[in-house]
């Protein structure tokens, strides 16, 4: 009886994050030549000291342009990180130079490559929460963008559509 009520349980569950996954739209948020999208952060455990957050930035313009600096009301300070798989060994890496963004191109931020690492977090970060952080360009300058907060182990934001996408090497 305590399987089907947990299985019950489960479903349920299941049922209710897929319909909030589907209440979801990944907001675009223009400045100058650039766009952001499906900007989200995972939901954390409580008393995590870190948090994960992913988006795609596209530049529409001519000129190349770069991330500097995100910061993020939810935390102490937030890094732009590199994740690498070389020999079987993952590292990461903060950018201390920010991340480019080449004329032209579409950059992703994304689980297991390049992405946002919000450390000292204050808060715990609960699936369907939205918060505003301050993306820092160095030509187009600042902008406010919503993050939703997505599953624990979400991939991508289920608002955004497909899109071949890619990181820079650098």
């Amino acid at each position: 009886m305590k399987l089907f009520l947990i299985a019950l349980l489960t479903g349920a569950t299941t049922f209710a994050t897929s319909a909030i996954a589907e209440d979801h739209t990944a907001a675009e948020v223009q400045i100058e030549e650039l766009s952001v999208t499906g900007a989200f952060i995972r939901a954390t455990l409580p008393h995590a000291p870190v948090a994960g957050g992913y988006m795609t930035i596209t530049n529409h313009g001519t000129t190349d342009d770069r991330l500097l600096s995100v910061t993020a009301p939810i935390g102490d300070r937030t890094d732009l990180h590199k994740m690498t798989v070389e020999n079987d060994v993952m590292t990461m890496r903060a950018l201390p130079d920010g991340l480019p963004v080449p004329a032209g191109e579409t950059v992703s931020l994304q689980p297991a490559g390049h992405h946002l690492m919000i450390m000292g977090l204050n808060t715990q970060l609960v699936e369907g929460q939205t918060y505003d952080l301050t993306l820092k360009f160095e030509n187009a300058g600042e902008v406010t963008v919503p993050f939703d907060v997505l599953a624990l182990n979400a991939r991508k934001h289920p608002g955004l559509q497909e899109t071949d996408t890619h990181a820079p090497e650098k």
